[in-house]
């Protein structure tokens, strides 16, 4: 019989400009996971919605304003993670306010979508990119 895992729910954004390219950040030094790309998002925190928690995190991050209306969810990411499981719910973006501004991580760059599948990523991330392809 499986112990109750703590959950670590954690949400993130494939924000795809004018171009059909999707931004991609590089997790900081002294972060777990350092040095390797991911999408935009973070946790969410007691008392968010997933969604509330992406604009709230793609605000932090990157200084621009997301409606939860321009938020679709597309592709989700279920994994062990030491002691937790994390549970990554993956939504497009096409429509936000402001420039992205690389505030957060070591690097930050817009590619197209085939791309992203030859990135270092957190082993979360990885399927989320085929599933991204697949959908779009």
């Amino acid at each position: 019989m499986e112990n109750n895992p703590t959950y670590l729910f954690v949400v993130a954004a494939a924000l795809i400009d004018q171009d059909q390219n999707i931004l991609v950040q590089k997790r900081p030094h002294g972060k777990p996971m350092a040095g390797l790309w991911e999408f935009p998002g973070g946790k969410v925190e007691a008392g968010e919605t997933p969604e509330s928690a992406l604009v709230r995190e793609l605000e932090e991050e990157l200084g621009v304003v997301v409606e939860i209306a321009a938020l679709s969810p597309i592709a989700f990411a279920s994994e062990s993670l030491g002691g937790k499981h994390l549970v990554l719910l993956l939504y497009t973006c096409r429509d936000w306010a402001g420039e992205a501004q690389n505030l957060e991580s070591a690097d930050m760059k817009w590619l197209p979508l085939a791309e992203l599948q030859h990135l270092e990523m957190p082993p979360a991330d990885v399927p989320l990119v085929l599933q991204l392809m697949a959908a779009l």
